[in-house]
């Protein structure tokens, strides 16, 4: 299984004979530098590039190409090198993008002897830079990884350098763009399912001179580029991806078809059904742009919330203008005072009633239009949904396996609007999660018959789930939950963690508990970030568990003392950039004693509720949506079952 990496993301390499695949849609000239185990570069003849194309262990292209392929063998690399980076930059001098956020998001793929994926990353998020560290291999402990880095500098090649250590970096810098100039630029399409080249295996540094006359891997001749089909369509746009004109000094069209598919046939010719410009009438799962299912599945969901929003938007907006209308003709008619009470009157208030009947009908039609696309759309994606987005109601609940990757996203509840109440939007956070959760235990606005017990049991046990979900969708030993519940309030909420044994330790009461709970996390998180500052992650003692863990609190601020808070709001300040996260149960009210201390902590939080409310303000349209948590079906054990398989798996 391909381990599909965001920014900052590192996975275990099996291989050592790897083929690292480039795809950028724009002609760009790759490289490689050798460093040591502090990262640093000692100088030129420890960087690959089109000049100097091989290295002990490492053959990269002499040509500037839209394409590469860089063969290693890591076994092959000189006994102190530790670090190996991999980077694209843009050539100068040419027509082409000056940065890379005016080129498509270059794809890299890291492949095994036998050309089976092993890890790909797209750099996303690129904008001014000319230069970036794409990838970095690294050695720890015995064992190569890869790391995705997306490391881009805005001042180039030179920048790049003189950042990996090297005392040249501008002669360095001017040498490789001169090399990459002499060799012509090529356009090619993604490589073919032909073996990958592998890198000699020479156990000493080249003799002078001896880089210009080693073998260098020559691309294949490019392909004819797939046309457009009969109805002028890019060919690939039921892929979700669409057309795009070529870039300024390209000729034709850019092929954006998915690098990991390069053999892929065109889609079938329309269906008699669809609409007009060839797309199918009815929706498909994961009809969004993305590299991979999950993303794709991802962008689709937000791409519905979004729909909903405009689609709200506009009718609310034709209301209001049907009322305004209303109104104004209402004045004019009765503003002389001879026809108020006479026939005349009551036909124009008629009238006036009748137009805006009409005018919210029209819209209510075309709103209705609306919901049904999105209806049937939500109908055919959310069986597709893989665990982490799914509801707790899905078949995909039912053959769970703890995975090996986490997830881009979780499902945190479900969105919806009044005047399309049937209709749910699944409610995604990116993972890990940037901001604490709060799940609100005090007096709902749209439902106060529950007293204030039956709202704090309900809240915990919103808490409880969401702490599931989060110990299901990440693999085993990446993620710990613990519990400070001061006064045992929420033993029977507990009930599905404590039972199966999925804590990483009993639930803590009483004052030393909640001491002892806020000491040890925030000297994980202050020992985490001297280390990430550092970079000497393997240097933590081995008493700090490197897992990303969740702290959940039930009746804050009960049994916390000044010193208490101070440490839970630097844990929700510092804790999730370091992999320590908060889940609060609390009523605020219950914390009014504090006065204005607490409120950046309220802040902070992104504040959930057990029940159906309607808080979650959108100030790009104006809608209030309503919020509602993922509901576990009455009598299901489906939440039980899961923290069952995630304790089998880490007793393995």
């Amino acid at each position: 299984m391909t381990a599909e990496l965001a920014r900052g993301q590192n996975h275990p390499l099996s291989q050592v004979r790897l083929t690292i695949r480039i795809s950028a849609g724009v002609p760009v000239l790759a490289g490689v530098t050798l460093g040591d185990e502090n990262g640093s570069v000692n100088g030129p003849e420890w960087v690959a590039h089109p000049g100097a194309p091989a290295l002990p262990g490492v053959e990269v292209s002499r040509q500037t190409t839209a394409e590469h392929r860089i063969a290693l063998d890591l076994a092959a690399l000189p006994e102190v090198v530790r670090r190996v980076g991999v980077f694209l930059a843009l050539p100068t001098g040419t027509t082409g993008p000056l940065r890379f956020g005016a080129t498509p998001a270059p794809h890299t793929t890291v492949e095994g002897p036998d050309g089976a994926e092993l890890a790909c990353y797209t750099l996303t998020g690129l904008d001014t830079e000319s230069a970036v560290i794409a990838l970095e291999l690294y050695l720890r402990q015995d064992t190569w990884k890869v790391r995705a880095m997306g490391q881009g500098h805005a001042g180039g090649l030179p920048a790049l350098f003189a950042d990996q250590g090297v005392r040249e970096a501008g002669e360095l810098a001017a040498a490789v763009q001169q090399a990459a100039a002499q060799s012509p630029a090529r356009v090619i399409p993604a490589a073919s399912a032909a073996p990958a080249p592998t890198p000699q295996d020479i156990s000493a540094p080249p003799a002078p001179g001896a880089a210009e006359s080693a073998p260098s891997y020559d691309p294949p001749t490019p392909s004819v580029p797939q046309p457009p089909s009969a109805d002028g369509r890019n060919p690939y746009e039921a892929e979700g991806v669409g057309a795009a004109t070529a870039p300024r000094g390209l000729g034709g069209r850019i092929d954006y078809t998915h690098p990991r598919r390069p053999d892929s046939p065109p889609p079938a010719p329309p269906a008699p059904d669809s609409t007009a410009d060839g797309r199918p009438a009815w929706p498909v799962a994961g009809d969004a742009v993305g590299w991979s299912m999950e993303e794709r599945l991802y962008n689709q969901v937000w791409g519905m919330f979004e729909d909903l929003a405009r689609a709200t938007a506009a009718y609310r907006s034709a209301v209001d203008f049907a009322d305004s209308r209303l109104e104004r003709e209402i004045d004019q008619a009765l503003a002389d005072p001879r026809s108020r009470l006479g026939t005349s009157g009551d036909l124009a208030r008629e009238t006036a009633y009748a137009r805006r009947a009409e005018l919210v009908d029209q819209a209510r039609a075309a709103y209705d239009r609306d919901l049904a696309q999105l209806t049937a759309e939500s109908e055919v994606v959310e069986p597709a949904l893989p665990p982490a987005y799914a509801g707790w109601e899905s078949p995909v609940w039912h053959g769970y396996r703890v995975p090996a990757e986490p997830p881009m996203a979780l499902r945190l509840g479900e969105l919806h609007l009044p005047e399309s109440a049937p209709l749910r939007i699944p409610m995604l956070a990116r993972l890990p999660l940037e901001r604490g959760l709060w799940v609100d235990s005090g007096a709902m606005a749209l439902d106060d018959s529950l007293d204030s017990v039956e709202l704090r049991h309900l809240a915990m046990e919103a808490a409880v789930v969401l702490a599931a979900r989060l110990l299901a969708v990440h693999p085993v030993g990446e993620f710990a939950v613990h519990v400070i519940d001061p006064a045992g309030a929420g033993a029977r909420a507990l009930l599905p963690l404590t039972g199966e044994g999925a804590l990483a330790a009993p639930p803590e009461t009483g004052a030393a508990g909640v001491s002892e709970v806020l000491e040890r996390l925030t000297r994980r998180v202050d020992l985490v970030q001297m280390a990430v500052r550092a970079d000497a992650a393997a240097s933590l003692p081995a008493d700090v568990d490197p897992a990303r863990q969740l702290l959940i609190v039930n009746d804050f601020p009960h049994g916390f003392d000044d010193r208490a808070v101070t440490r839970l709001r630097y844990l929700a300040d510092e804790g999730p950039a370091v992999g320590v996260h908060l889940l609060l149960v609390a009523d605020r009210e219950d914390a009014a004693a504090y006065g204005p201390l607490l409120d950046p902590l309220w802040r902070s939080l992104m504040r959930l509720t057990p029940l159906p409310d309607d808080h979650l303000a959108d100030p790009w349209v104006g809608h209030a949506w309503t919020y509602e948590p993922s509901p576990v079906p009455v009598g299901s054990q489906v939440v039980r079952q899961v923290l069952r398989e995630v304790t089998k798996a880490r007793a393995k």
